[in-house]
C-alpha cells in the first residue's frame, strides 16, 4: 500500500487518475449542450429515490433507482452512452450503477456534481406531475 506522500509523487499514476476522471465524467454544461444538440445519442439515468426524481430531474432522464439497475437495464439503449447521476459527488450510487452497466457492456459516464451541481447552475429541470397517475389508478 502506498503512503499519501508516495502516491502524490507518483506523477504517472496521478496523470492516469485525472485522465480517467475527465474521460468518464461529464459536467453539467456539457450535458446541457448534449441535451440541446444530440439528445438521441445518449441515455440519461437518475438513480436517486423516486420522490426526489418526481420533485425535479434533468430533462429526458429516466428514473431507475440504483438498487434496481440490474432489473431495468433493458430500458436503456446499449448503443448509446448512458449518463448517470445521483444527488452529488459524495453519493456513490451513480458509480455503483455505472459499474453494473459497464459489466453488461453499456458505455457509461457520471455527471460530475450530480443533481445538486445541475441545479446550482439553474439549468432546466422537470417535475413529474403525479396527479395523472393517481387519476388513472382511480379509474381502473
Amino acid at each position: 500500500m502506498f503512503s499519501h506522500g508516495e502516491i502524490t509523487k507518483d506523477l504517472s499514476r496521478a496523470k492516469k487518475f485525472f485522465e480517467d476522471i475527465i474521460s468518464f465524467t461529464v459536467g453539467p454544461f456539457t450535458l446541457d449542450d448534449i441535451i440541446e444538440n444530440r439528445i438521441n445519442s445518449i441515455n440519461i439515468v437518475d438513480v436517486r429515490e423516486y420522490n426526489d426524481y418526481i420533485n425535479g430531474h434533468i430533462p429526458y432522464a429516466v428514473h431507475i433507482p440504483y438498487k434496481e439497475i440490474k432489473e431495468h437495464i433493458d430500458m436503456l439503449d446499449k448503443d448509446k452512452v448512458t449518463i448517470i447521476y445521483t444527488y452529488s459527488d459524495s453519493c456513490p450510487r451513480a458509480y455503483k450503477s455505472a459499474l453494473e452497466l459497464i459489466e453488461k457492456h453499456y458505455p457509461s459516464v457520471i455527471l460530475r456534481g450530480g443533481y445538486r451541481e445541475w441545479k446550482k447552475f439553474d439549468l432546466d429541470i422537470v417535475k413529474t406531475d403525479t396527479t395523472d397517475y393517481n387519476e388513472a389508478d382511480k379509474n381502473e
